[in-house]
């Protein structure tokens, strides 16, 4: 039985149709919080946030979703203001979208590293600038998303790994920066996730479970259930004095 521990509050979650948004989308709603489902606007993704928001609202949840390419720079403000307009005023901001690619360092190409750039670091800040002015009435949070590769390395990812650091540095920045005014900004990092957008860019998922069972502690493949309660603590009251903090949540790959 659910507790409501996000009664009353929205949430505005980039890259909410599948994959660890999907999955903090319905942990969100089961806990009492209006959603909006951010996606990158392709029929596929349509199709999932449709079918998400019809599931979530057929079981009682105010539930929207909003297409927007994050690479483009207006996007974070046209969705915080949709948001705003149908579900009310922002308490909790999702910076979940991203952008990936696997090529070596030296065939990156400036298109590539833009691309990533763009939507994951710029987006990230942009989503926070936007958001800002409801943030600070409703003395809410936001929850970045960086990567275990930060920590590890990664080869064929450079571009990737490089904004995923950046967004540690927001995420700290941010929170220096907002904390008079009552919101709080952390990091989760999640480790080699089984998702839909990693079966894309690591198509070979034997090779990749075996390594994950080499590196981490615990071993199974991780899922984006096992992602969403970290997302949940840092939205909740339940973390009412953490802010600027990284959260790993990769199954004993990284230990601190």
């Amino acid at each position: 039985m659910k507790s409501g521990r996000l009664e009353g509050k929205t949430a505005l979650i980039t890259g909410g149709s599948r994959g660890i948004g999907a999955a903090v989308a319905r942990l969100y709603a089961s806990e009492g919080a209006a959603v909006s489902i951010c996606y990158l606007n392709t029929p596929h993704m349509a199709k999932l946030a449709k079918d998400l928001v019809t599931e979530l609202t057929d079981k009682g949840s105010r539930a929207i979703c909003l297409a927007g390419d994050l690479s483009l720079p207006e996007t974070p403000e046209n969705l915080v203001r949709e948001t705003h307009n149908q579900l009310g005023d922002i308490s909790i901001v999702v910076a979940n979208g991203a952008a990936t690619g696997r090529n070596k360092w030296n065939e990156i190409t400036t298109d590539d590293w833009d691309r990533v750039q763009n939507v994951n670091g710029r987006g990230t800040w942009l989503l926070a600038k936007a958001a800002y002015e409801d943030l600070k009435k409703t003395k809410g949070s936001i929850i970045t998303v960086t990567s275990v590769m930060v920590d590890t390395g990664q080869a064929g990812a450079l571009h990737y790994s490089a904004s995923k650091a950046a967004i540690i540095g927001i995420t700290r920045a941010l929170a220096r920066e907002l904390g008079g005014d009552g919101i709080r900004v952390n990091s989760v990092m999640p480790g080699a996730i089984r998702t839909e957008m990693e079966l894309e860019v690591d198509p070979n998922q034997e090779e990749v479970a075996e390594f994950v069972y080499r590196v981490q502690a615990l071993k199974r493949r991780g899922t984006s259930e096992d992602l969403a309660g970290a997302f949940m603590f840092l939205a909740s009251e339940e973390a009412s004095f953490v802010t600027g903090q990284i959260l790993n949540v990769d199954g004993g790959w990284v230990m601190r």
